[in-house]
């Protein structure tokens, strides 16, 4: 009786029983007993820290960070507090911030910059490069670590040494008639006094400078005697990374060990003691966890 009665319902009636019926199974399978195994899974030994986030926690028992999410070791100001390892840089938010996870966006060509307008007073037009972007933090690492930071490509002021070279006929023939240092905003002295012949020009506000031929020329700096490492002026796709080379890691070790008065070999072996190699033997970098090493210098002081 109950299968002639289904019979005789309508088409459509019938067809949205059926769909009310799998809508029922998947939300008992997807929602509500595929979550609780997993869950479940989760919370066995071994697997239970990471599925709660990893949290890292201080020596009186606070939760500080998390091993997987980078961090800020700042002031206020956003100054780098000595006595810390210092992160790579983040383009997430304003910096490593979980809820704007994200990359730069910016390529190996983006290389001339954007001024502010001060007449706008509402917003803020200015925009780095990539080029002058690394030049900036290379040259700010250097001061910080006592190291030369100077970058190829980069100019002394810390900005990328990228040209507008105008030529007399089209198709960038002929002689030279005009240079424009693109990167260094007027009354900066360019980095450089002629090209070619022709004296340069620093750049002005509202400037087209489109129409010459962009040339990156080299800066002071030479990269032998750079010993800034890529991860401490790039940031990572995510903007999250939590680690830094163990090249970085020991380019900081003298200021650290001398803001916390510690001799530094000792530092230096907190550094290697904290060493991850590459994963499996062979992928990946070797990396070390900054919020880690910090952790293990603040109980090292007090204990």
């Amino acid at each position: 009786m109950i299968i002639m009665a289904s019979s005789r319902l309508p088409g459509f009636v019938r067809h949205l029983l059926a769909a009310l019926r799998v809508l029922l199974v998947l939300t008992v399978i997807t929602g509500i007993a595929y979550p609780l195994t997993i869950t479940a899974v989760a919370q066995l030994p071994g697997l239970k820290h990471r599925a709660d986030g990893s949290l890292v926690k201080a020596a009186n028992g606070q939760v500080v960070g998390s091993a997987l999410i980078g961090q800020l070791f700042t002031d206020s100001d956003g100054n780098p507090i000595p006595k810390y390892f210092q992160s790579r840089p983040s383009a997430a938010g304003d910096g490593y911030d979980p809820t704007a996870t994200s990359a730069s966006n910016l390529g190996p060509e983006d290389a001339v910059d954007a001024f502010d307008d001060p007449a706008t007073t509402d917003d803020d037009e200015s925009k780095q490069s990539l080029l002058t972007q690394v030049c900036g933090r290379s040259k700010a690492v250097g001061e910080l670590e006592g190291v030369n930071g100077q970058r190829p490509y980069c100019t002394s002021g810390g900005v990328g040494a990228v040209l507008s070279v105008f030529y007399r006929d089209p198709g960038y023939a002929g002689p030279v008639t005009r240079v424009v240092s693109v990167n260094e905003e007027c009354p900066a002295e360019p980095f450089v006094a002629t090209y070619e012949g022709v004296k340069v020009e620093c750049a002005t506000l509202g400037g087209d400078y489109a129409a010459g031929r962009r040339v990156i020329v080299p800066g002071p700096g030479k990269s032998e005697d750079n010993p800034v490492p890529p991860d401490a002026v790039t940031a990572s796709g995510s903007g999250l990374d939590p680690d830094i080379s163990p090249a970085y890691a020991n380019l900081q070790v003298s200021r650290v060990a001398r803001a916390r008065g510690l001799d530094p070999a000792v530092v230096h072996k907190l550094v290697e003691d904290r060493v991850d190699n590459r994963a499996l033997g062979f992928l990946g970098e070797p990396t070390v966890n900054v919020l880690e090493l910090n952790l293990a210098l603040d109980k090292l002081r007090t204990s």
